[in-house]
């Protein structure tokens, strides 16, 4: 089944423009991997199973049965289906793979081996090819079969025990963070790889083996070395800060919410100009971080109740004017309308076949010369068969009809 594809650029603009990377990954994290290097400029094709297509595309929200997290997280893409199982599609596959620099998939570990495209086998199809496995453990030790999921990243990466209040349950956060911080690192080593074949064109091709569950421990940063050096595993304390005071999230007397944060003695001294409390930065007993930090429920208990006598737009006011460390914490709403993001204009509408346009956030970062771009939604399920397969690879309308009736696209 095919339909017509999204809107394309003539041109791809971005500094990886002239890049080819074959996604064959599922779900989230990979595939965000593959869609940072499409926001560059790279030629991203996804490959899906013929029918229902990557599970993702059963994830809510939906609106008019349509995936609306889809939409984002396959951006830039076109699109096709192949079944790689079947031997027409394996040849399929054979055919596509020379045309591209890179390949990112997740499957368990062994799974492309067991399918006949073991490491040998895909690099003497493509010798520079960019090999991309993510995982939840990692291609060795002992867990390395097991199954992954962004919350098994996030609760044995360290994430979700050091979230939540001091007393309270370990917290997962509302969105799937460790998908997001997975494909980032895949985005980094995939980059990292192509540096060095671009200081060597004659260099072989690499594989990158990323465990999800390691790139969430890699952000945890101290955890390790406090539980080595200190023998104390770092616990939970909720909205406050345990390395800087006064921190918090605090509400407004018009039931507004607002978070504090200022480590510096001269933020310190700029948040306490912001409530009228400038007799607290000469206090002896605040004269420093560490001070401070001993005495973080009293501070708290301060700010905590200065925000509870004042509306938002004070606060807010009052903070700007002074210089303090202190923002709205904003709801979906609040962020499509906030003054700055429409100034950058980084919620972009993009061409989307269900619903004319849809605001997709804009690439980050930005670059001054060669700026990416967002150009399209993630679309349907073959939605590009006849562009690759008829004329990639020459197959005839009678040639991709067969193949369909197969099961192979």
């Amino acid at each position: 089944m095919t339909s017509t594809p999204s809107p394309e650029p003539a041109k791809r603009q971005g500094p990886l423009s002239g890049l080819r990377v074959l996604d064959i990954a599922t779900v989230v994290a990979a595939p965000s991997a593959a869609a940072l290097l499409a926001d560059y400029g790279a030629e991203v094709l996804k490959i899906e199973l013929p029918g229902a297509g990557d599970g993702c595309r059963n994830f809510p929200p939906f609106k008019d049965g349509k995936p609306l997290w889809w939409k984002v997280t396959n951006r830039n893409k076109k699109l096709i289906s192949l079944d790689l199982r079947k031997p027409q599609g394996m040849a399929l596959f054979k055919q596509l793979l020379p045309r591209f620099d890179v390949l990112i998939e997740n499957f368990r570990p062994g799974t492309l081996d067991r399918w006949g495209l073991d490491r040998d086998t895909l690099w003497a199809l493509q010798p520079r090819l960019v090999i991309l496995r993510a995982t939840a453990f990692g291609q060795t030790g002992p867990y390395r079969d097991r199954a992954g999921f962004t919350r098994i990243f996030e609760a044995m990466g360290g994430l979700t025990y050091i979230t939540g209040e001091a007393d309270g349950e370990p917290m997962h956060a509302g969105y799937p963070i460790g998908d997001s911080i997975g494909g980032l690192f895949g985005a980094l080593g995939v980059m990292t790889a192509l540096w060095k074949r671009a200081r060597d064109p004659q260099a072989p091709g690499e594989e990158i083996d990323l465990s999800l569950t390691e790139a969430m421990l890699k952000l945890m940063e101290f955890l390790p070395i406090k539980q080595a050096l200190l023998g104390e595993s770092h616990g939970r304390s909720g909205n406050t800060s345990q390395y800087s005071a006064p921190t918090g999230v605090y509400p407004t007397r018009d039931g507004q919410w607002v978070s504090l944060s200022g480590s510096t003695d001269a933020l310190f001294a700029a948040n306490c100009r912001a409530i009228g409390r400038e007799d607290l930065i000469g206090d002896p007993r605040y004269a420093g971080n560490r001070e401070r930090c001993a005495r973080t429920v009293e501070l708290n208990a301060l700010y905590r109740q200065w925000f509870a006598e004042h509306d938002l737009a004070d606060v807010l006011e009052r903070f700007e004017r002074h210089e303090g460390t202190l923002a709205p914490i904003y709801s979906a709403r609040q962020i499509v309308e906030d003054a700055q993001v429409k100034a950058r204009g980084f919620l972009r509408d993009v061409p989307d076949r269900d619903f004319g346009t849809v605001p997709i956030q804009d690439v980050v970062p930005r670059f001054h010369h060669d700026p990416g771009a967002v150009y399209s939604s993630g679309g349907a399920v073959g939605e590009h068969n006849d562009e690759i397969y008829g004329e990639w690879l020459g197959l005839t309308p009678e040639d991709r009809a067969a193949l369909r009736t197969q099961g192979a696209i």
